[in-house]
């Protein structure tokens, strides 16, 4: 038992009390994620829910879909709007990708439910970009959402 303790004392002393990490980096996550507190949330993720952008589209606004999904999910399930860009999650941070992001008009990133989306629209914002919006659900809401009726 004493040589038990012993052990895990050594070790836990061998170990680094805290992972090193960029303080400036999370200096700069701190300011950029102030005012995600509280009510002001949501709207300070700027979800679009599926009813919106729907309605954006129809009425022709100015806007950008980035689809942040794999190849193999975007080949049988497409988005065919106009100014529709797919690059898949691991490549959006690529120079040339990230220079073919418009940044005159709203971009509205998807993926299949949102999770994606979300992570790759906040480093977006984070490094400048400030007309990022996240399709609320993904395209699996946008599925539900859409009918005949609500299509046209």
């Amino acid at each position: 038992m004493k040589r038990s303790i012993l052990f895990a004392l050594l070790i836990q002393s061998a170990l680094p009390t805290a992972w090193a990490y960029n303080q400036d980096l999370a200096q700069s996550y701190q300011k950029f994620y102030a005012p995600f507190a509280g009510a002001d949330t949501m709207k300070s993720l700027r979800m679009m829910p599926a009813e919106d952008f729907v309605k954006a589209v129809k009425a022709g606004e100015k806007l950008a879909v980035l689809d942040v999904r794999a190849p193999g999910e975007t080949t049988i399930i497409g988005i065919n709007l106009p100014n529709t860009l797919t690059i898949s999650m691991d490549k959006v941070f690529v120079p040339e990708n990230l220079a073919r992001i418009p940044t005159d008009r709203k971009v509205v990133v998807v993926c299949k439910g949102g999770h994606r989306a979300t992570a790759i629209a906040m480093a977006l914002r984070h490094a400048g970009f400030d007309n990022i919006y996240i399709l609320n659900g993904g395209t699996v809401t946008l599925e539900d959402y859409l009918s005949p009726k609500t299509a046209y």
